[in-house]
């Protein structure tokens, strides 16, 4: 494949979440020849002109691609291709994976491009959020009330939608790592109120994760700071105002936070520095939570 960079990536205006996917996916997986590519807007449907390449972009049209409009490679709304599995997005993923064939190994883009194309088939709609108000939160909502905000503002909108797709997708990498460890390394125990969860590693998405899967309580032994962080379900009645207590006289250099609820002990946060990380190791946590709530 060519690998001449291009300098226009050009797309619709009022860009939706696949027009923005498409040049986040080029920009960000193809930064070879997309990296420094400037990006122009046309009419949905239309193509950029010679005469305005030239003039705004000091560019050639050999020197453009065009995403999610004007009938080309990186379009899907050609009658041939009028199918629920086929986005601009795609279509791309595609051409990553044949320039870059360690993409088709990421799980985390192809979840992602799962979602997109969904939502440009308007699939979304029976999503089970569908019906519920905090469905405004989702991306393609926000972009959606991106366009009521600021309405003929396409940049802004591209940089709202790229720096979204950036979060979402280390979240969604930290997701389905999440997942792995729980599978491979998760130690499983048991306190009278249920099933808790202990895991040594960064990860800290698989504290959530642990609870989503039905455990009572876990617990997550940061592996390389040595931070401990303890959640408990919300919907139970267990609270964790006896281990606080007795890690207060073993754990006395260290810093710990008892939240309020009673669900959450932690001695590590992003949001608080300089702490200093608990000397009990995971299996010592382990067997006092055992010993105090058995």
């Amino acid at each position: 494949m060519n690998s001449t960079p291009r300098k226009l990536i050009v797309t619709h205006h009022a860009p939706d979440l696949d027009a923005i996917s498409s040049v986040w996916l080029l920009k960000r997986f193809d930064s070879q020849r997309y990296a420094s590519a400037k990006v122009g807007f046309v009419n949905p449907g239309a193509t950029m002109s010679l005469e305005e390449a030239e003039k705004d972009f000091n560019c050639q049209l050999h020197e453009i691609t065009h995403v999610d409009t004007g009938l080309g490679e990186f379009d899907h709304h050609q009658p041939e291709r009028a199918s629920r599995d086929i986005c601009a997005a795609t279509l791309i993923f595609d051409y990553l994976k044949q320039v870059r064939p360690e993409i088709a190994d990421d799980r985390a883009l192809e979840e992602m491009i799962k979602i997109i194309v969904d939502v440009d088939h308007f699939g979304e709609i029976y999503w089970p959020e569908a019906r519920e108000n905090r469905f405004a939160f989702t991306l393609h909502s926000l972009i959606h009330g991106h366009e009521s905000i600021e309405p003929h503002d396409d940049d802004s909108q591209l940089h709202f939608g790229m720096q979204a797709l950036d979060c979402a997708y280390a979240e969604m990498t930290n997701r389905l790592k999440g997942e792995e460890i729980i599978e491979t390394k998760g130690i499983e125990f048991d306190i009278k109120e249920g099933k808790c969860l202990g895991l040594e590693t960064q990860n800290d998405d698989s504290i959530k994760l642990s609870q989503v899967k039905g455990y009572i309580l876990a617990v997550r032994k940061d592996s390389e700071y040595g931070h401990i962080r303890i959640k408990v379900r919300p919907d139970a009645e267990l609270n964790l105002n006896k281990l606080y207590q007795a890690i207060k006289e073993i754990d006395q250099k260290a810093t710990w936070f008892y939240h309020a609820s009673g669900k959450m002990l932690l001695n590590g946060s992003i949001k608080h520095r300089n702490q200093v990380a608990s000397s009990i190791s995971l299996k010592g946590m382990i067997h006092l939570i055992q010993k105090l709530y058995n």
